[in-house]
């Protein structure tokens, strides 16, 4: 989909990098997505005390509460990836709503971004499953008998390749739809403010679908932390 103005975009053109940005809006918006992170972190970590001040209630409030979610799914020997997790989830829901900002473009709308955090969170996994199980990992992929390996093992494989498919496709998906229902929102009657009960309707999808990427990446953590049966 052609967005008439990207603010970004538009500021790559004056610097003679137009083609770039044209062709990789999606990276120019990612980048714009981490600075505005790295710069709210930093604020938020030079402001801490002991006595908080608002801003640190608001941040301790979020971190919080994902953090205690994760605990209550992987238990306690689940934490050590909470940075991991809360950063996915962090950054997937600003690279949603981002996309609510007139000029602005939602890296998550390019399938290419949404498969590279499918992508870390899958390797990971597997990263989690050997340090903890080490070579017996395998077991995981191998089924409760020996006889049953030469089915339960590509079935395995496929159904793990899935999980790729799945959480990339599902969070690329729904943001690229809301994208084009905007557009073409925009361009029958965005002079009437049609479009502002889909742009709220945004904020709601843009929350879930980093939930539900959030939600899956803990479950896949935690089913490779635990024992094959």
């Amino acid at each position: 989909m052609e967005h008439p103005y990207l603010f970004f975009v538009k500021l790559f053109e004056l610097v003679g990098l137009g083609h770039f940005a044209h062709e990789y809006p999606h990276v120019i918006y990612s980048w714009v997505v981490m600075i505005l992170l790295i710069g709210f972190g930093a604020l938020a970590a030079k402001g801490v005390s002991m006595v908080p001040t608002k801003m640190q209630n608001f941040f301790e409030v979020i971190v919080g509460g994902i953090e205690d979610f994760m605990i209550d799914v992987t238990g306690e020997e689940g934490r050590w990836l909470f940075p991991l997790v809360g950063t996915v989830f962090i950054y997937i829901f600003v690279c949603n709503l981002i996309g609510l900002v007139p000029g602005f473009f939602p890296p998550t709308a390019n399938l290419n971004t949404t498969l590279s955090c499918a992508l870390v969170v899958v390797i990971f996994t597997h990263m989690i499953g050997v340090k903890y199980h080490g070579v017996a990992y395998i077991k995981h992929f191998l089924g409760p008998v020996w006889w049953m390996i030469p089915i339960i093992f590509p079935i395995e494989l496929i159904g793990h390749i899935a999980r790729i498919l799945s959480l990339s496709f599902r969070l690329f998906g729904n943001m690229m739809g809301h994208e084009l229902v905007l557009g073409i929102l925009f361009g029958l009657a965005g002079a009437f403010f049609a479009p502002l009960p889909i742009m709220a309707l945004g904020i709601f999808v843009a929350l879930v679908q980093a939930f539900v990427f959030f939600l899956l990446s803990v479950m896949y953590f935690t089913g490779a932390m635990e024992h094959a049966h």
